[in-house]
């Protein structure tokens, strides 16, 4: 997807695209051109009325992500507290180091995967490790869409989209459509205007 707004072009790489299947690297050092890709990925996030995107998906093969998660359906965890009103939230070298048993399942879509929504199973409790842009450290616990944000962001940083994680039976359904969406991107150069 591609949009310019004053002057400024920002673009979403769409399934099909190599850097959404790569291992990112992580970020060496916070400066200001981090900063600076950090402001752009939030400027596309919102305008294409996202909540979360990760480097990869803006065509850096990088460990950052950014997130803005709406209040409104916590599920009382401490990152929810922490976090949502620090939001927008910029988040560097993030890592899950725990993960819940119980799953919830829950409809997704992706700014990477336009257009197409499908139930995944994800832990409900995740806890997070990660720099944030001002260099401070956290680890905390996150649930409710905050920590499914969080999970799905961070699969992009594996090479991981949404669609991998779906159920045979659900993949199925959806196959069409992905294979539609993945010609669309190679021919558009990986990217559709909005």
């Amino acid at each position: 997807m591609i949009f310019q707004k004053n002057g400024k072009s920002y673009t979403v790489c769409t399934v099909g695209a190599p850097v959404l299947r790569e291992i990112a690297a992580p970020v060496a050092v916070i400066d200001d051109s981090v900063r600076q890709l950090a402001s752009e990925m939030i400027g596309a996030m919102h305008y294409f009325n996202g909540i979360g995107l990760a480097a990869p998906q803006y065509g850096k093969s990088l460990r950052l992500v950014v997130i803005d998660v709406p209040g409104g359906n916590e599920s009382g965890s401490p990152g929810e507290a922490m976090l949502l009103p620090r939001m927008p939230l910029t988040l560097i070298n993030p890592e899950i180091v725990f993960a819940s048993g119980d799953c919830d399942e829950k409809d997704e879509g992706c700014l990477s995967v336009p257009g197409l929504y499908a139930p995944v199973c994800r832990p409900s409790r995740v806890v997070l490790r990660s720099q944030l842009l001002d260099g401070e450290f956290i680890e905390i616990e996150c649930g409710g869409l905050l920590g499914r944000c969080i999970q799905h962001e961070l699969d992009h940083l594996d090479g991981k989209l949404f669609i991998d994680r779906l159920s045979p039976k659900n993949a199925r359904e959806v196959r069409g459509d992905v294979d539609r969406l993945t010609r669309i991107g190679q021919t558009k150069n990986f990217r559709r205007n909005k």
